[in-house]
């Protein structure tokens, strides 16, 4: 299964990404995450729907210095093509 998420909040200088990439890399999930220019992280992320769960109940925790508002996001059909988690820039 598929993951699209945009976190919206206080998420970018604040290692969310790095923290995101962590997460991923510890629950087995592959795919990406970027910031973008408007002050939102996304990220696209695989891995079955069991562990997206914890992948998103994990993003809403975020990093120390982080604060997530909001989080959108959907689930689709699994695109394949990643073999690991990486920051995009």
């Amino acid at each position: 299964m598929q993951l699209h998420a945009v976190i919206y909040g206080k998420v970018q200088g604040v290692g969310f990404r790095y923290f995101t990439k962590n997460v991923a890399n510890s629950l087995g999930v592959k795919g990406w995450v970027r910031n973008n220019p408007d002050g939102t992280v996304e990220l696209v992320a695989e891995a079955d729907k069991e562990t997206l769960d914890k992948f998103l109940e994990k993003l809403w925790i975020g990093p120390p210095l982080s604060h997530v508002e909001n989080i959108k996001y959907e689930f689709k059909e699994e695109e394949g093509g990643f073999s690991n988690f990486e920051i995009r820039y």
